[in-house]
């Protein structure tokens, strides 16, 4: 969308019709000039400094913070320090509710209004933070926390163009000091009813408040009695937990503040110069492409012959096992795709566009090869896809199938894009896509996944043959409670082997429902109707009665 439609009808100035509103992320950018500089390069006029293409993003200007963004700043440090501590759950969901009532109070104040990609943006952040609601697991759930910070980020800064999309998804990080900053300068400006009586009132008490903590402590070391006289007058404190707590209050409260500054007046990342590398001659350029596309045009005929043929083609036309086949590349095969991606920016940065007959090779070449990575991509899942069958699912396994799957998701939309006229939509496009992946893969409970194809897995072997059948115990033992109802399913000492850690994980302490996912609550209740029996035979626990038969990769 272009124009005055994009913009939302106001500007700086407040002008309801203008074209260009410099509180929309997502209108089109007026060429930038700094303030007091004279555009023409007069005689005398200073060299560009270092820093000049970060200035470029300076936001025109920024709302002051109001008594209100501190307010929900507050609130969120104190609900961080109560609701934080004891574990992640629905308390990110609440948290990150109080941190978007502050950034919206902010936007406000600036004149913001919600455009269509922020919401977008939002909506999937809230779909990560619905992770660890759900599931138990911790590296799902701090993945889907970090994506979900980097959506809010972006989806406040705004960005079409890739600086403006890659740099607004860290642009919290660089937020927080001046956030504190921003607050502290507009609090110092503001005129307050009853200001000269209030804060020295409060400055006094922050002051009495430290001393009779140093002293009240120093004399409850120094004579038991005073101590105990201390401690009934003095509310009942974990110092122990009291660094942490405070830790995380600030860590609430600057994360809300830093939302806040940003909405309040973000920096245009889109502003940034990119200039194109300097063009190579056709021959220069192309001649490489034009190799590698062959090396993967060929890769791609051995991988048809081989692989298409079935597990007796494997065996018959390399002399190796179907797990041992996808065993031999699968890494290599992760990188060239990986590395494919590397060779088509560089090869775009240089390719040559001078003419149409330029672009029109570019797009060729560059289009060939991301279609033949697709061929690396299938052959990376295919032998993925064999081992698993061999050796069962494991963590690593599952991640790496997901990221494979996102990366053929990328080519083809390196291939759309050099199919349209415009490649605009490409940047948003990749970054919905990585993070649409990863709310997906935490929402679908990546240890149940794991948990549910071993399981059934060991249950087909059993129907087929009872004495060779084996589950890989110490892949499934170390899930997390997210497993329980798919382990319940085995037998006898396989079952107490597999819950064992789980069930003392549990054990340890309780914690509050705002602070475990639902998948917990279902594993206390099965553990509790039907608990593991540990029986010891000739000596043996329930794992080595089990065999603890697993794989070494």
């Amino acid at each position: 969308m272009r124009g005055s439609s994009e913009a939302g009808g106001s500007s700086g100035t407040g002008g309801p019709d203008d074209a260009y509103d410099p509180y929309d992320p997502y209108a089109p950018y007026a060429p930038y000039t700094r303030p007091g500089a004279d555009p023409r390069q007069a005689p005398g006029t200073p060299v560009p400094s270092a820093t000049d293409w970060l200035r470029r993003s300076d936001p025109e200007r920024r709302a002051a913070a109001s008594p209100r963004v501190l307010l929900a700043a507050l609130a969120a440090g104190l609900l961080t320090a109560w609701l934080l501590y004891d574990g992640l759950g629905p308390n990110l969901l609440l948290l990150g509710t109080v941190t978007a009532v502050g950034a919206g109070i902010a936007a406000r104040s600036a004149g913001r209004r919600v455009r269509p990609w922020t919401a977008v943006w939002s909506l999937l952040a809230l779909a990560l933070l619905a992770v660890p609601a759900v599931w138990d697991a911790g590296r799902p759930a701090a993945l889907a926390v970090v994506g979900a910070l980097a959506l809010a980020s972006l989806a406040l800064h705004g960005g079409r163009r890739w600086p403006g999309v890659v740099l607004a998804l860290p642009g919290i990080l660089w937020q927080l000091v001046p956030s504190a900053l921003w607050v502290w300068e507009t609090m110092e400006r503001r005129t307050l009813p009853g200001r000269d009586r209030i804060v020295p009132v409060l400055k006094a008490l922050a002051v009495a408040a430290a001393l009779l903590t140093v002293f009240g402590l120093l004399f409850a070391s120094a004579d038991a009695a005073m101590a105990n006289l201390l401690g009934n007058l003095s509310p009942s404190l974990d110092l122990d937990r009291l660094p942490v707590r405070v830790l995380l209050f600030a860590l609430g409260a600057l994360t809300t503040l830093g939302f806040a500054h940003i909405a309040a007046g973000p920096r245009r990342w889109d502003r940034t110069v990119v200039r194109p590398g300097r063009e190579r001659r056709r021959l220069e350029w192309a001649l490489p492409l034009v190799a590698l596309d062959l090396l993967f045009g060929a890769f791609a005929v051995v991988q048809a012959v081989v692989v298409l043929g079935g597990a007796d083609a494997v065996l018959r036309n390399t002399g190796m096992s179907r797990s041992a086949y996808a065993r031999q590349g699968f890494w290599q095969l992760s990188v060239i795709t990986v590395l494919t991606l590397v060779v088509v920016a560089v090869a775009k940065r240089w390719a040559p566009r001078t003419t149409p007959a330029d672009r029109r090779v570019a797009r060729i070449l560059l289009g060939l090869l991301c279609f033949l990575a697709l061929a690396v991509v299938a052959s990376a899942l295919g032998r993925m896809w064999f081992y698993v069958d061999a050796s069962g699912l494991t963590r690593l396994r599952l991640w790496v199938l997901v990221v494979e799957v996102w990366l053929g998701v990328v080519f083809l939309l390196l291939i759309a894009a050099g199919l349209t006229r415009g490649a605009g939509w490409l940047p948003r496009a990749v970054v919905f896509s990585g993070m649409l992946t990863v709310a997906v893969y935490g929402l679908m409970g990546p240890d149940a996944i794991v948990a549910e194809q071993n399981v059934a897995r060991y249950e087909r072997a059993l129907r087929a043959d009872p004495h060779a059948a084996l589950i890989d115990l110490r892949n499934v033992r170390g899930l997390s409670a997210d497993a329980v109802p798919a382990l319940d399913r085995l037998p006898g000492p396989q079952r107490t082997c597999a819950l064992q850690l789980i069930r003392q994980d549990l054990e340890r302490g309780e914690k509050p429902w705002y602070a475990a996912g639902a998948s917990v609550a279902r594993a206390r209740q099965i553990l509790a109707e039907r608990p593991p029996a540990e029986r010891v035979v000739g000596g043996r626990g329930a794992c080595e009665q089990a065999g603890l038969a697993y794989d070494r990769w």
